[in-house]
């Protein structure tokens, strides 16, 4: 295995010097005028996936790696001098059977939710605006660049949904078992997520990593299909990797320890962000150097969060593969939350997939490249209830486990009145400041065109940001209880019921053109918002007047 991963850092090197090589040479023979002066466009699709594919190789190698040096350490601690194995940094010791996090989430409703919320929400901000910086990166490149990447958003965002939604079902789960106080069950809730998260990733990855580029042509990406799928197919290489950081951070938060996955999120964040420029101008990638970037920053995040669950061991839940087998309950524990909330999240992608047909429809290419740096501001825009909502349902699982009835609409109804506030702030922020925004995507000459689109769709979007917090956190609640179906219900009602067929009437029907596309997104969204804070509000109600109360 050592000799694997040696094998793999070799390969990278060598792949880093011959690309190095062909740059410079390249840039000698311009300066003598042998070739056409170029703009940095992008890596062959051969050395794209290559260099992808032993990234990925490199650290799955170390995984397994570190993995069995640690199962023979514990098979023969001879091997270990005995002074070593008194310290705290080599040997595990007794799982404590409550942590800190555990305290909060059975404490103060009130306490759980910003303990909880404020790391996420730093984190996920980070996370978003690494995101932001990508699309602001590749917009310099132009708009096919910028349109590449927002025809391959939608499909990308599938894997996220998939993994986030197991995630949701899997913290869910073990949540409600922290709740009853079944360590056993949380144990083997989060072994069984695990499992299906390596069988989620490849049924996801494999087809699209195979016909993205018929897939892309077929939806109409024109003369960004080969950089879209070039950029797409680099991520699918690495689906394993970012469905495990993706659960793992979910396992951590699950049981109260939002500061840890904070980190994670947060180190892969700002090591993107660096690696971004250098590998879409400096080394002259192009959109291709974008998707390296995250495949290596969220790499390192995945072995922080292996060596802290696998190595270090000193996290709530035990997590042991010996002897494992299927549980059926478990399961069903796990995708009744699970499997709607990765529906709810594909059906924005859905969403998002037939939002860039439409605008495309109303302006090319144009459209597209409009909409999708006007969504990654709304997206971030939304990621303060994006953490807060996490910790929704971390805290009413565990209330709803405990069967703690009252500090359940506690916490939901806390969480909702901090989240309209920051919403309604960075709406207002959003509106006054959008030309400024707006300006960070248009650096390149081929978007300058598209400023005032751009500051349009800021300028209408924005209005339902704090309608978004009674839908996200409503919606939340019903993934912490165990009710997916719920969530997932009002959620389609929201994104295919209400968001597109509207945007299609006001922006096509009516010929309001890009701005009725805008419109209808925010109409949907305040009305969809709406009926889930109605539902989930009922639904406690019927909680409260049944059921005694405790605490």
């Amino acid at each position: 295995m050592y000799n694997h991963i040696t094998e793999n850092i070799h390969i990278l090197r060598k792949l880093r010097i011959n690309q190095t090589t062909e740059l410079l040479t390249n840039k000698l023979k311009r300066k003598r005028g042998q070739l056409p002066i170029q703009q940095p466009h992008s890596l062959n699709l051969q050395t794209s996936l290559r260099l992808s594919f032993h990234i990925t190789s490199f650290y799955i190698s170390s995984f397994i790696y570190l993995h069995n040096i640690e199962i023979i350490t514990a098979s023969f601690p001879g091997l270990v001098n005995q002074e070593q194995q008194g310290k705290k940094t080599n040997s595990p010791q007794p799982v404590q059977t409550q942590t800190n996090g555990i305290k909060t989430l059975l404490g103060d409703p009130k306490k759980a939710i910003i303990t909880l919320s404020l790391p996420m929400i730093v984190a996920m901000t980070v996370q978003t605006l690494y995101n932001l910086i990508n699309r602001i990166w590749v917009s310099g490149l132009g708009t096919e660049a910028a349109a590449a990447v927002g025809f391959a958003f939608p499909l990308l965002f599938m894997g996220t949904a998939l993994a986030t939604g197991l995630g949701v079902g899997g913290g869910s789960a073990i949540s409600r078992k922290i709740g009853a106080k079944d360590k056993n069950g949380g144990d083997n809730a989060a072994v069984h997520t695990l499992i299906l998260m390596v069988i989620a990733a490849l049924v996801y990855a494999i087809p699209l990593f195979i016909f993205a580029e018929d897939i892309f042509r077929l939806i109409g990406a024109g003369e960004a299909t080969k950089t879209a799928a070039v950029y797409a197919q680099i991520i699918y290489a690495a689906s394993i990797i970012m469905f495990f950081t993706s659960i793992a951070t979910a396992l951590l938060r699950s049981e109260g320890d939002a500061k840890r996955s904070m980190l994670a999120m947060i180190l892969g964040g700002i090591l993107n962000v660096v690696l971004d420029p250098l590998f879409i101008y400096v080394f002259g990638w192009g959109v291709p150097g974008a998707a390296i970037a995250s495949v290596i920053s969220i790499s390192v995040s995945a072995i922080l969060l292996f060596y802290w669950l696998f190595l270090k061991k000193n996290t709530y839940l035990t997590i042991h593969f010996r002897g494992f087998h299927f549980d059926k309950q478990v399961i069903k524990d796990i995708l009744t939350v699970g499997l709607p909330a990765s529906l709810l999240q594909l059906s924005m992608a859905i969403m998002l997939f037939i939002m860039n047909i439409i605008v495309e429809h109303i302006n090319g290419t144009d459209g597209v490249a409009v909409f999708s740096a006007g969504w990654s501001v709304a997206m971030t825009a939304s990621m303060p209830l994006l953490g807060m909502a996490t910790a929704v349902v971390s805290v009413t699982g565990a209330t709803f486990g405990a069967k703690e009835y009252k500090k359940l609409d506690i916490a939901h109804l806390y969480a909702l009145k901090i989240g309209i506030l920051i919403e309604t702030a960075i709406a207002i922020a959003t509106f006054i400041f959008a030309p400024l925004i707006t300006l960070a995507f248009t650096t390149s000459p081929d978007m300058v065109h598209l400023e005032d689109d751009i500051t349009t769709f800021l300028r209408i979007i924005c209005i339902y940001y704090p309608a978004t917090a009674f839908g996200m956190l409503s919606s939340s609640l019903f993934q912490g209880v165990g009710k997916g179906l719920y969530s997932l219900i009002v959620t389609i009602l929201r994104t295919i019921i209400l968001i597109i067929p509207l945007a299609w009437l006001f922006g096509i029907t009516l010929g309001w053109g890009l701005p009725g596309a805008w419109w209808g997104l925010v109409i949907a969204n305040i009305i969809g918002s709406a009926v889930t804070f109605i539902w989930a509000k009922l639904y406690v109600n019927t909680l409260l007047s049944t059921t005694p109360t405790t605490g």
